[in-house]
């Protein structure tokens, strides 16, 4: 019995695919919007964890890391519905350790292979997520520089930005330059324009 968590911000998706996952006689479903999502990690202790890159609480990075905590016991295997025009996305999920990646424009069928795949160990990822990928790899923008501009776009100032990542105001002033300089950008607006424009957040 392969024990599956659902993760989807919206409900009537997520009941739906869970519905039609419960189906199978060898998957144990329960689903669960990402709010709620760290919590019944540790209650329902599933094999694999597949969820959905788009988070309504967070502008453009969906907590991942909440899904496969360090130490304790063994964490899930990663498996996430994701799309092809969101590389920056694409990349934290590869840089979170997911095993699967199915396109959400796929069938549904893709999503149960996929589960079974990561299940076992092995990688799973749709075909049609290759452009994606190949963006994710062209990306200029670093680990940090995303995380400074994500919080940007959600309007925030530099010494909200500097205390949300312990980080010194110069430091964030200087991630911005980079940003700017690395996008092309004019300005820190511009800069957010452009990385939402390439799928970056």
């Amino acid at each position: 019995m392969i024990r599956v968590l659902l993760v989807h911000d919206t409900c009537l998706v997520r009941s739906v695919l869970a519905q039609w996952l419960s189906r199978e006689p060898d998957l144990r479903v329960d689903d669960v919007p990402w709010r709620s999502a760290a919590g019944r990690v540790g209650t329902v202790r599933p094999d694999v964890c597949a969820a959905d890159l788009d988070c309504s609480d967070t502008y453009g990075i969906p907590p991942l890391g909440d899904l496969c905590p360090r130490g304790g016991p063994p964490s899930p295997r990663l498996l996430v519905l994701a799309g092809a025009n969101r590389p920056g996305l694409l990349k934290r999920a590869l840089e979170a350790g997911a095993l699967g990646y199915v396109d959400k424009a796929g069938s549904p069928e893709h999503l149960l292979h996929g589960i079974r795949k990561v299940a076992q160990g092995e990688r799973f990822v749709s075909e049609s997520l290759g452009f994606g990928f190949l963006k994710a790899a062209e990306m200029p923008l670093t680990r940090r520089e995303l995380s400074v501009l994500t919080l940007a776009a959600e309007g925030a100032s530099i010494a909200e930005i500097a205390g949300s990542l312990h980080l010194s105001h110069g430091t964030v002033r200087n991630y911005m330059a980079a940003i700017t300089r690395k996008t092309g950008a004019r300005n820190r607006v511009d800069a957010i324009r452009i990385s939402q424009g390439q799928g970056w957040l």
